[in-house]
């Protein structure tokens, strides 16, 4: 069934924050290496790849063959369209990626330097030798498979129906009524018990707090202290490759106690853990804000009365 129907939380999760990895494919594929580094084999692995197979897509698609060397591909066609060349091990052998190289490129750069430490030559040089796995190619018969203008629109709706899947876990498990998320209890956290990062822009200090007010956040653990000689807020300068272990809204933001008010169905145990929320380009379904019940007057977060020359 769709996804939202089944969640589960994973065995391994980084917080990318963005719908799409255009923008910075050079940390998508440091957090693909991340994740798949805790796999140990122990059962058959199904790697999800995405739909973006055209430009640079592809060339991260050949990256990612080499970087997690598979045992068979599986390649579905689409209907009329025959732009993309099948991923025969031949056709990924002679192709450059985007930060890998093909065979070709390995040979001269060995040629030419000796071999640097980073992940995109060493990993790239691997590229000299023909990847082994089976394709197994699969061409759908029937009109309008794989329509790119359509799948954007439906990702959207499936990525709000999982937040609100996954929001639905705040509700008490008693059939009736449900809570809006203003009548919800918050837990309290410190400014200084968790680090702050917006991964997709630049946001200056001083405005922090409004970026990060009324928003969809993951709650990830960094392997470093968060050390703070103030009481807060703590900003990191680098977006981390770091665990993720759930999602979280900040419902509020106490300036004179210093407190994020943060609504999440992540088990204390596990709270206990979080140092770090990070505050990507996801944002709450629109529907949240809107249908929120008992508010009289202007709706919180919400306006239609807004100055497009700020």
């Amino acid at each position: 069934g769709p996804p939202f129907t089944h969640q589960q939380t994973p065995r391994k999760m980084v917080y990318y924050g963005q719908t799409s990895c255009e923008q910075d494919t050079e940390r998508y594929l440091d957090v693909v290496k991340y994740v798949f580094s805790s796999y140990k084999k122990e059962v058959p692995l199904i790697i999800n790849t995405m739909g973006w197979v055209k430009g640079e897509g592809l060339l991260l698609l050949m990256d990612i063959i080499r970087l997690l060397s598979p045992s068979h591909i599986v390649q579905m066609d689409v209907y009329d369209w025959k732009a993309m060349a099948p991923l025969t091990p031949e056709y990924v052998h002679v192709t450059p990626g985007l930060y890998t190289r093909d065979k070709q490129q390995a040979k001269r750069k060995k040629m030419s330097t000796s071999g640097a430490d980073d992940w995109r030559s060493s990993e790239g040089a691997g590229g000299a030798s023909t990847p082994e796995y089976k394709l197994l190619y699969v061409h759908p018969e029937f009109p309008r498979a794989g329509i790119a203008g359509e799948a954007r629109v439906h990702s959207g709706i499936l990525r709000d129906m999982s937040i609100l899947g996954y929001l639905g876990q705040l509700q008490s498990p008693d059939v009736g009524t449900v809570l809006p998320l203003h009548s919800l209890v918050p837990y309290q956290v410190p400014f200084n018990a968790v680090a702050l990062r917006v991964v997709h822009t630049d946001v200056a200090p001083t405005n922090i707090m409004y970026a990060v007010n009324a928003s969809w956040v993951g709650l990830c653990r960094i392997p470093d202290e968060v050390r703070c000689q103030t009481d807060g807020p703590v900003l990191l300068t680098q977006t981390p490759v770091c665990d993720c272990l759930g999602f979280g809204i900040v419902r509020g933001v106490e300036m004179e106690k210093k407190l994020y008010h943060v609504l999440t169905p992540v088990p204390p145990e596990n709270l206990r853990l979080v140092n770090c929320l990070l505050l990507g380009n996801i944002a709450i379904p629109n529907c949240v804000l809107v249908g929120q019940q008992g508010v009289e007057g202007e709706i919180p977060y919400v306006t239609s009365d807004y100055n497009y020359s700020i």
